[in-house]
């Protein structure tokens, strides 16, 4: 029986939505053990001086707990 937890992340990415969860995924992975899956719970542009400079995501990531 396995037992899991979700954690809230955000990323930004000055490229696109697409590489904001890939970055964020990314570092996930490398300080939890045992991710599973993600969803994406908010996009989110960033605008300055009338001009998209960057992309923000909200994700929930689940992993699994040691025993």
């Amino acid at each position: 029986m396995s037992v899991a937890r979700t954690t809230e992340i955000t990323a930004t990415s000055k490229k696109s939505f697409e590489a904001a969860i890939d970055k964020g995924i990314k570092r996930a992975t490398k300080t939890l053990e045992g991710v599973t899956g993600a969803w994406v719970k908010d996009q989110e542009i960033v605008i300055e001086n009338g001009d998209i400079s960057g992309y923000k995501v909200r994700m929930m990531v689940t992993f699994l707990l040691r025993d």
